[in-house]
């Protein structure tokens, strides 16, 4: 394998069309089981690596040095083999957050903001926030949950009428284009943006 995405379950992933039309190089989905990990990364038979839920911390054991961004997050979602076999690794997860909350067109800096979720995906929500200087309380609200993906269509991890002061959503979900939560969002008249425009922006990075 060239160019993959690991993660265990990657039944949603659009990440395949998403690297064909960014470039031409193979690129495969890889699901792996949690005992599957290990040999995995240690055999390093791939040139580079997405990492996706559950693994964006499980891997940091496995990696040679991280960049400033995946240090100052806590996780890695990509990994890059150097010529000498060592494993690096980055979080242009970052990069592609930035760009769905420009595209919200609402202002961070100095609002108070939620964040939904415990794990990879809500450290790269902090680690913007800090870069941003955004306080956390429900001006604005960020899910990094799975709350909603597919196959769970429907399901809404909050109801945003009790969050009266709300100014923007931000759901990393891409998997259905439309979540409930964005969907609530729009009825109510918040500006809201997803998550199918940060996998491509990070995939660009």
């Amino acid at each position: 394998m060239e160019f993959g995405l690991i993660g265990e379950k990657l039944g949603h992933s659009y990440s395949v069309p998403i690297h064909q039309a960014l470039a031409e190089y193979e690129y495969v989905l890889c699901p792996l089981d949690r005992e599957e990990l290990d040999p995995f990364l240690r055999k390093k038979d791939f040139r580079g690596l997405n990492v996706t839920i559950p693994y964006k911390q499980a891997v940091l054991p496995y990696l040679d040095g991280v960049s400033p961004e995946a240090e100052d997050v806590g996780s890695v979602n990509t990994i890059v083999k150097q010529k000498d076999g060592r494993l690096l690794g980055y979080n242009t997860d970052l990069y592609g957050m930035e760009y769905m909350a420009r595209l919200l067109g609402v202002p961070l800096r100095g609002k108070k903001v939620l964040v939904l979720g415990s794990g990879g995906t809500s450290l790269t929500a902090r680690a913007m926030l800090r870069r941003l200087e955004a306080h956390r309380d429900a001006q604005i609200l960020i899910n990094t949950t799975p709350v909603g993906m597919y196959p769970g269509n429907g399901a809404s991890p909050v109801d945003l009428e009790r969050f009266p002061q709300l100014e923007g959503v931000l759901d990393v979900i891409y998997n259905p284009r439309h979540t409930a939560l964005l969907l609530q969002a729009e009825r109510l008249g918040i500006a809201h943006a997803g998550g199918l425009e940060m996998l491509v922006a990070q995939a660009q990075t």
